[in-house]
């Protein structure tokens, strides 16, 4: 179902308490974050945080950059990210979509969408507004599930069997872009968060079967990032 140009997100938009346990445990080694970095540094930089939910990502961003955006559709999210973010005197988080980012023509050093809205065919009129938004000599990172391998990639294959992992790397590359595939952990604190996070993840029938078949609170993830200069 979509609302607008925004295809409601089926985990964070219902469960954002869950949603935070999942973030706190996605990738506690910074492998992204470190990927991005060797791409393009943002210590002074203007940065876009596309899909920035409960603006979890915002505070690190803001600890070097010049200046952060989030940018959020869903208005209960857009205020816990309000009010996560109000101590930090250079983030800003506005209400808006991929489609129709509210900020300037050639205003962004670094963009930032992490499983927020760029799953491939589809996501064209995004790409576009990047084309706008984005400053000569940035750099744009699209951070997606890699269903091609991994424990995680198999669960995700298992609840969305007719999702090719394949096609949505060579759309990417047709339009440009570069992918760096990573490696990652999801680890959770505990078995009960674990489940949880589970839960809000996959189809009631993937997640039972997946909390029944693998013991203990972590996983190996594949991620592809997907990066474009402009």
């Amino acid at each position: 179902m979509r609302t607008g140009d925004v295809i409601p997100s089926p985990n964070i938009w219902n469960w954002p308490e869950v949603y935070e346990i999942e973030n706190r445990s996605c990738d506690p080694d910074g492998v992204i974050e470190a990927a991005m970095r060797e791409r393009h540094d943002w210590a002074g930089a203007r940065v876009l945080d596309i899909g920035c939910g409960t603006g979890f990502h915002l505070p690190a961003f803001a600890a070097t950059a010049r200046a952060v955006v989030g940018v959020e559709p869903h208005p209960p999210l857009v205020k816990l990210a309000q009010q996560r973010t109000r101590p930090l005197g250079n983030v800003a988080v506005r209400p808006g979509s991929a489609t129709a980012l509210p900020v300037p023509d050639d205003s962004v050093e670094v963009a930032h969408a992490r499983w927020a809205y760029f799953f491939g065919p589809g996501c064209e009129a995004g790409l576009r507004e990047l084309d706008r938004v984005m400053r000569r000599g940035g750099t744009a990172f699209v951070i997606d599930n890699d269903a091609t391998r991994s424990t995680f990639g198999a669960w995700f294959r298992r609840w969305l069997p007719n999702y090719d992992p394949v096609a949505v790397q060579r759309f990417w590359a047709r339009q440009g872009w570069q992918r760096q595939a990573l490696t990652i952990r999801w680890s959770m604190r505990t078995r009960a968060e674990f489940e949880a996070v589970v839960r809000i993840e996959f189809s009631a029938q993937v997640a039972e079967q997946v909390i029944a078949e693998h013991p203990g609170t972590e996983v190996d993830y594949a991620v592809n990032l997907f990066w474009r200069g402009y």
